[in-house]
């Protein structure tokens, strides 16, 4: 099972607060021990000083002085060892090992820690006289009692910090989880179908951008489906016609309403928008062929300049039956490009025929080849209505044109525009849209020399 996001930033929590406490702990458990040791030998040291101080005035000899220091020094847990001018130590056995360890005949002030068995002794040695000497010696218990305690306090203060943690962790992922969790309902709306879904764009700076970043998927997802449906729309309207022209005329034909001369031209009505439809379909399938791993070119090196003078032979008949005059600018070298001639020359054609079908009678038409940079740029330009300033940067987007344009002037598929920048793209060039010199439009293919 997979865990919830409170649950894993309260265990992070714990763990977190559980190692802060364990090496704050050892910390000063460290710090602790060392400084009652030197708070326990400052006081010895400070004691023996006293002691040697009263020693001066009455001597080593004097057994009733002595007597009252170690009496005094006992109390306290401190042991006294006296070194004697005849070489005799006296004390308590392990004390007396203590001293001798830290140097009670070495004729000078000393303080040390020594270890008899498994217990430490502090040890302040003092002389007094040219011989005599006595030592201060105590047993190191105050440290391990000071430890018991910081412990017992480590282990309550472990205790709190969990329990303060575990509440902070759990709080913290119910806060931070609450926006995720939104952002994923509004998820599973989007793959239900609901395309109002918004999430509130709130939290900390990563979990508000996962929601803003849904956010713009869902407008995103809206966008593209109104586009398919004006697709859809615009392919359907360009269907339409020539299916109704053709079931029309059979009709007629079936009939028998239209016979001789009408025959024919219902014949030849039929022929027209069969082709029109045959045009149609094709251009939808090889769309739809364009994004898959299969589609091949055949890429070749060719002169670009020759295949535009062929297709203005084409273009220069069909022209002049419309009364637009074709002007071809066309650079006297070869301008030699890699690319499928055969899928370049369609391209081609599609371009004039969408200039052609929109310039006016008595408009110029051109076609316009130069070499600059590294690349061959074709511009096919019309002198027809243009394109409005908001429509060139989408020309390319399918059935974008076709909706905004068919009821105002003829228009094509709605879907030749978008073959067309895809076919010049896999060929790895560019297919852009801008105002033409001539008032019209202006498309401008662009490829990289060989």
């Amino acid at each position: 099972m997979k865990t919830t996001l409170a649950l894993r930033i309260t265990v992070v929590c714990l763990a977190v607060a559980g190692i802060a406490v364990l090496v704050a702990g050892l910390v000063a458990s460290r710090l602790v021990r060392n400084t009652a040791d030197s708070v326990l030998q400052q006081s010895l040291r400070d004691q023996a000083d006293v002691v040697a101080g009263q020693l001066d005035d009455a001597g080593i000899g004097n057994r009733l002085a002595i007597g009252k220091a170690a009496a005094v020094v006992r109390g306290q847990g401190i042991e006294v060892v006296v070194h004697r001018d005849n070489g005799q130590n006296s004390g308590q056995a392990t004390a007396v090992r203590a001293a001798e360890r830290a140097g009670l005949t070495s004729g000078k002030d000393h303080s040390a820690r020594v270890a008899i068995g498994n217990v430490d002794y502090l040890v302040e040695v003092r002389p007094v006289g040219p011989q005599a000497a006595f030592a201060l010696v105590q047993p190191v218990r105050s440290a391990e009692a000071t430890q018991h305690a910081l412990l017992r306090n480590i282990l309550l203060a472990l205790g709190i910090g969990l329990v303060v943690a575990a509440v902070a962790g759990y709080v913290s992922g119910r806060l931070l989880g609450r926006p995720l969790r939104r952002a994923a309902a509004a998820a599973g709306s989007l793959s239900a179908g609901r395309r109002d879904v918004r999430v509130p764009v709130e939290g900390p700076a990563e979990v508000a951008q996962v929601a803003g970043s849904l956010n713009e998927l869902a407008d995103a997802l809206a966008r593209s489906e109104a586009r398919q449906r004006e697709f859809l729309l615009s392919v359907s309207h360009e269907l339409r016609t020539p299916l109704t022209a053709v079931t029309g005329f059979a009709e007629a034909i079936a009939d028998g309403v239209a016979e001789g001369p009408d025959a024919r031209r219902a014949g030849e009505t039929i022929h027209r928008e069969a082709q029109r439809l045959e045009r149609l379909v094709s251009d939808l399938l090889e769309l739809a062929r364009l994004g898959a791993d299969e589609f091949k070119l055949d890429l070749d090196v060719f002169d670009f300049a020759a295949l535009v003078r062929d297709c203005a032979e084409v273009w220069q008949l069909r022209c002049a039956r419309s009364d637009v005059s074709l002007t071809v600018q066309s650079p006297p070298e070869a301008a030699m490009v890699t690319a499928d001639a055969r899928r370049l020359h369609q391209v081609v054609d599609g371009l004039a025929e969408n200039a052609l079908r929109v310039t006016p009678a008595g408009a110029p038409m051109v076609f316009a080849l130069t070499v600059a940079d590294g690349h061959a740029h074709l511009s096919v330009r019309d002198g027809g209505p243009g394109l409005a300033p908001e429509d060139y940067p989408v020309a390319f987007e399918r059935g974008v044109l076709n909706a905004r344009y068919r009821d105002s002037r003829p228009v094509g598929s709605g879907i030749g525009l978008a073959l067309a920048h895809g076919l010049v793209t896999r060929m790895g060039g560019t297919l852009t849209a801008g105002p033409a010199p001539e008032g019209g439009a202006a498309f401008t293919i662009a490829l990289p020399l060989a």
